[in-house]
């Protein structure tokens, strides 16, 4: 498989899973910023190859064989991002780029040794689940910050947007995996939160808030 049909199919992947659906060509050509010609093209190569299931104008979906693809793909680029913060001191906002890269290594006993290496670990720096090498995926109960009610407290398990710089955002408010979230206030105007993380209280809006992660305790 080209490093392109890989990019593909996990692109594929992670439209599929945040919207429980057959996504759409140019939802892929969005993601992959590319032509939705181009997207055509390669969902005919996958769906050749048992990846996909394609249809014309009726969106696509990862068949057993693609969706395992995936997960493998998905599964080395998030243990790839925890080597590099964990052994390497590389900060969370920084991996994902590198990671890009280093996911398309095909050596399979290369990963599972690094697995094993990092000691089985079940989500990347960004809170997000790593499948097993089956392809199986530890599921975490979470909810968005923004749906938090008054009084509620839970623990910071992920995030939403891995862009660098809402995770540079993070840092500077010191809010980060494990960090304690308590919910004191909504702002009724703007819908902005009052929230304490550890023992500082901080206002944050809305939109930082519906992309934070939390698990109740």
């Amino acid at each position: 498989m080209t490093h392109s049909e890989e990019n593909y199919l996990k692109a594929i992947y992670h439209l599929t899973t945040s919207n429980n659906t057959d996504v759409s060509t140019n939802a892929i050509a969005e993601t992959m910023d590319t032509k939705a010609s181009s997207v055509t093209d390669m969902l005919k190569k996958l769906a050749e190859k048992d990846l996909v299931n394609y249809k014309k104008y009726q969106g696509v979906s990862l068949t057993q064989k693609g969706g395992l693809a995936a997960k493998m793909i998905v599964r080395k680029h998030r243990l790839w991002e925890v080597f590099l913060v964990e052994k390497l001191d590389f900060s969370w906002d920084e991996v994902h780029d590198i990671a890009e890269q280093l996911e398309h290594i095909k050596s399979e006993k290369l990963i599972n040794k690094l697995d094993d290496f990092l000691g089985n670990p079940t989500e990347d720096p960004h809170g997000d689940p790593i499948p097993n090498a089956q392809g199986q995926i530890l599921k975490i109960e979470k909810q968005l910050l923004s749906e938090l009610t008054v009084n509620q407290i839970g623990v910071c398990v992920g995030v939403k947007d891995t862009s660098s710089e809402f995770l540079k955002y993070l840092d500077k408010q010191e809010i980060s995996l494990g960090s304690l979230i308590e919910f004191i206030e909504r702002e009724a105007f703007d819908l902005s939160l009052k929230i304490k993380v550890d023992a500082k209280v901080l206002i944050i809006s809305n939109k930082i808030a519906s992309n934070i992660f939390i698990k109740l305790n």
